[in-house]
């Protein structure tokens, strides 16, 4: 299976880089560029890639409100990941809320970069370990705070329950078989129901609303 990934930043050079690490790969293909968000959300419409990489920071119209309309088009299979320079970025709970897979940072090693952009199709975890720890801070920050309602988690046997607290700890399909002693295929299968009895996108969002309910809370084991 080829991937086919959309490049979105408005540094030519940052797009040229990029193009160069991912075509060395025999399983995927950049089918097109944009500078800017507008353009990016109209060439997602049209060529319908697999994964858009898309810089947060962006004239037009930003990477945040960019995935926000891509992610929002009917029958759109598109996974949107940011990009960022900083991993202090203030709008990664905002990027996610937007409706992004995965928040990486240009700096990352070019094999974590392609490991990441299978990531996004395979739907494994998709956070750099800095803004994982960012993402939860919020959390942290927000303790005390209700509960958001999350209806669907009452539809989720014991062992979903069991596998969506360890997506939320961060683990990827192969550490959490590991940790429950299933088979990766196993893990893969109820992550999926768990996405679906969920209703969200993919575990990223999971991770939200796993925190934002209450059924994992910062700090605990």
């Amino acid at each position: 299976m080829t991937v086919r990934v959309l490049l979105a930043d408005d540094e030519a050079l940052v797009r040229a880089g990029l193009r160069m690490i991912l075509e060395a790969e025999a399983d995927l293909e950049v089918v097109g560029e944009s500078a800017d968000g507008v353009e990016a959300v109209a060439l997602c419409r049209q060529l319908r890639p697999d994964v858009a990489l898309v810089d947060i920071r962006m004239p037009r119209l930003d990477g945040i409100q960019a995935a926000r309309r891509i992610t929002a088009e009917p029958g759109n299979g598109t996974a949107v990941v940011m990009l960022t320079t900083f991993d202090a970025d203030e709008h990664l709970v905002e990027a996610i809320r937007a409706g992004a897979t995965g928040f990486l940072l240009k700096s990352m090693p070019r094999e974590q970069l392609v490991t990441a952009v299978r990531s996004a199709v395979s739907g494994d975890s998709l956070l750099a370990p800095a803004l994982l720890r960012r993402l939860l801070d919020d959390f942290v920050g927000r303790a005390g705070t209700t509960p958001a309602a999350a209806p669907g988690l009452v539809l989720l046997t014991p062992r979903e329950e069991e596998v969506l607290r360890l997506v939320a700890r961060g683990l990827s399909n192969a550490e959490i078989a590991a940790a429950l002693v299933l088979g990766e295929g196993t893990v893969k299968t109820h992550v999926a129901r768990v996405l679906a009895k969920l209703g969200v996108r993919d575990r990223v969002q999971a991770v939200v609303l796993a925190y934002e309910s209450g059924l994992v809370r910062p700090g605990s084991p």
